[in-house]
């Protein structure tokens, strides 16, 4: 029943203190209105002390008279209409269009909170949803249901990786037409948000993608809920239309910022770096609603870019996001400065859920036994190229200059792509054989002997 409130105890910037009140709940929707109906907010509860509630607006401030307004509670939590329609179209962080399209018209609302997941019902994640890109197709391998952040830095290109990931990705195992993208863009700038709907306009993916946009100008509590819509979405697409989802968030800091000032609004007490004690329960909620449940053949991928102050990965978003992912992909400052796209680091990179989905049956039967061989070598590279530096390069052996050459190329033809080059896993692991090639037989030792003689010719 909904409820309708006269008098407010006190008003501080967006945030609404009241009393008195009856069977309130937290995260309640709640609108405020000027008192000639004029004017009208949204909000939510964020607090409640016994009959007491303190309620955050999604909006800017309303100033300091608590007379010239009231609230009235909706008696229901934040929900959105959804229906497969939402493909190609593009949302505000709050769910409402703002591509001309029209409202989404449907029966059903959806509690942006979303339900959670037995875990008994969870299926493990198999078969792997290529991305085009060699570094993470052979490497780092994303698994249909996996939760695989990527960690970049403030200028790096991560929203151009970003959005190649979402012009190429796809499902070997399955036909496009059960496959959908869910994009979700947090405080970003104008220009960034247009990048991203001509990039994928031109491309001519738009028709499989839903978009939900947070600007950098609009209200803070927006950004909090921007994310949940978007992940509401692909549960949506996943569990009733029965599609593979693929959900791409950016930038989850400004998520964890947005959500350090509303706490300190709140005057709860900080924890590191000023962030709220629960900033790892809120990135919990949001990450854990990827997965696939048994009997449904949807999914839920989720690959949730965040930029690294100071490209610190010790800092309490990468941290507590490594906690909870399964992996990470590491975006690298030098390799960018050498002029590498996409300029990942694949030494502190993994995907722990790879070993499940490559392999015979999934990709090829050489994939495990090359990424090994390819991941030790370029780590060796390092050691080299740090020895080099001491003693000069003509000091050393003959094998490790060869090492030093692998080094270089597996730079050049292996980690570099264009932007609109789209590799399929055969290309990548063949171009992994020909690098190979440059290597001593004595340096292959992680290979299957019958894989280095079918693949390098050696007995």
């Amino acid at each position: 029943m909904k409820k309708e409130y006269l008098t407010l105890d006190r008003i501080e910037g967006s945030l609404i203190e009241l009393s008195n009140l009856h069977k309130v709940s937290f995260g309640e929707v709640v609108k405020i209105k000027s008192n000639d109906e004029k004017q009208e907010e949204l909000g939510q509860v964020i607090k409640i002390d016994e009959d007491k509630a303190v309620v955050q607006v999604f909006g800017n401030n309303l100033g300091v008279s608590t007379r010239n307004r009231k609230v009235e509670f909706s008696a229901h939590p934040f929900e959105i209409p959804l229906s497969k329609d939402i493909l190609g179209r593009v949302f505000n962080g709050t769910g409402s269009p703002i591509d001309k399209g029209g409202a989404i018209y449907s029966k059903e609302v959806y509690n942006v909170n979303g339900r959670p997941i037995n875990p008994a019902s969870r299926e493990y994640p198999r078969n792997f949803i290529q991305t085009g890109i060699s570094s993470i197709d052979a490497l780092m391998t994303l698994i249909r249901g996996q939760k695989l952040p990527i960690f970049s830095g403030s200028g790096l290109p991560h929203n151009e990786v970003a959005a190649q990931i979402v012009r190429q990705a796809k499902i070997s195992d399955t036909n496009g037409d059960n496959f959908a993208i869910v994009f979700a863009a947090i405080g970003v700038k104008h220009d960034e948000a247009d990048f991203f709907r001509e990039s994928f306009k031109n491309s001519g993916v738009i028709d499989k993608v839903a978009m939900y946009i947070n600007f950098a100008d609009d209200p803070i509590m927006e950004r909090l809920i921007a994310p949940k819509c978007a992940l509401t979405a692909a549960e949506y697409l996943a569990y009733h239309e029965n599609k593979h989802v693929l959900v791409i968030m950016t930038d989850i800091t400004a998520y964890a910022e947005a959500l350090r000032e509303v706490s300190s609004s709140r005057e709860e007490v900080p924890s590191r770096k000023g962030y709220p004690g629960h900033l790892y329960s809120d990135l919990a909620a949001l990450y854990e609603r990827a997965g696939m449940i048994k009997g449904i053949d949807g999914s839920v991928t989720l690959i949730p870019i965040l930029t690294m102050p100071n490209d610190d990965i010790t800092h309490p978003i990468p941290d507590l996001t490594g906690y909870i992912t399964e992996g990470q992909i590491v975006v690298s400052r030098d390799l960018s400065s050498k002029g590498v796209y996409p300029p990942i680091d694949v030494l502190p990179s993994l995907s722990r859920l790879m070993k499940d989905g490559i392999g015979e049956g999934y990709t090829r039967e050489d994939h495990p036994d090359l990424s090994s061989q390819l991941f030790a070598s370029y780590s060796k590279v390092q050691e080299t190229r740090a020895l080099a530096q001491i003693i000069g390069e003509d000091d050393i052996s003959d094998d490790d200059k060869l090492l030093l050459q692998f080094g270089e190329e597996f730079e050049k033809k292996f980690l570099t792509q264009e932007q609109n080059e789209n590799r399929s896993i055969e290309d990548t692991l063949n171009l992994g054989w020909e690098l190979l090639k440059i290597l001593p037989s004595t340096m292959i030792d992680r290979i299957d002997p019958k894989l280095k003689q079918k693949y390098l010719g050696e007995e």
